[in-house]
């Protein structure tokens, strides 16, 4: 059985996954990776949720506030071996009902074109595609999403 831990960016379990992420984006991501890991930075994350079967990490993703309405979410990741199992899933919506507890509108987010599991994972979840907002308006790799809290 999965369970999910609310927490921070200051959690081992979560840095740990965290830089597994990382590992796997510089891979995927190629020479654009430095761009993205700027805005990726993971200190002062309040809201972070880690999945967990027998007390082991699977699985990760957090939220920070983009602006007065919204919520980022940020560092989505399951460890390979544990996809498919809907553990993303699970946490994407931790994280939308820490939102909407929180009085947030709407989330928003940025992925990569060479990242097909997430834009899956996003559409399935009901993310919309938006125009490429903030850091992300010009950068042919980058899609972003958003979704209305209800």
């Amino acid at each position: 059985m999965i369970k999910l831990l609310r927490t921070d960016s200051e959690y081992p379990d979560f840095i740990k996954l965290v830089k597994q992420l990382d590992a796997d984006l510089a891979k995927r991501d190629g020479e654009d990776h430095s761009f993205y890991a700027q805005f990726n930075k993971i200190d002062k994350i309040k809201y972070a949720v880690v999945a967990y079967e027998d007390q082991i990490p699977l699985g990760c993703g957090a939220i920070k506030q983009f602006d007065s309405s919204t919520m980022e979410v940020k560092r989505m990741y399951t460890l390979p071996e544990s996809r498919g199992k809907g553990i993303a899933t699970l946490i994407l919506a931790e994280l939308e009902n820490w939102a909407k507890e929180l009085a947030f509108e709407k989330c928003v987010l940025e992925t990569g074109k060479r990242q097909p599991e997430a834009i899956q994972l996003y559409k399935k979840n009901g993310y919309q595609m938006i125009q490429n907002y903030g850091q992300y308006a010009n950068v042919e790799n980058s899609l972003c999403f958003e979704k209305k809290m209800k």
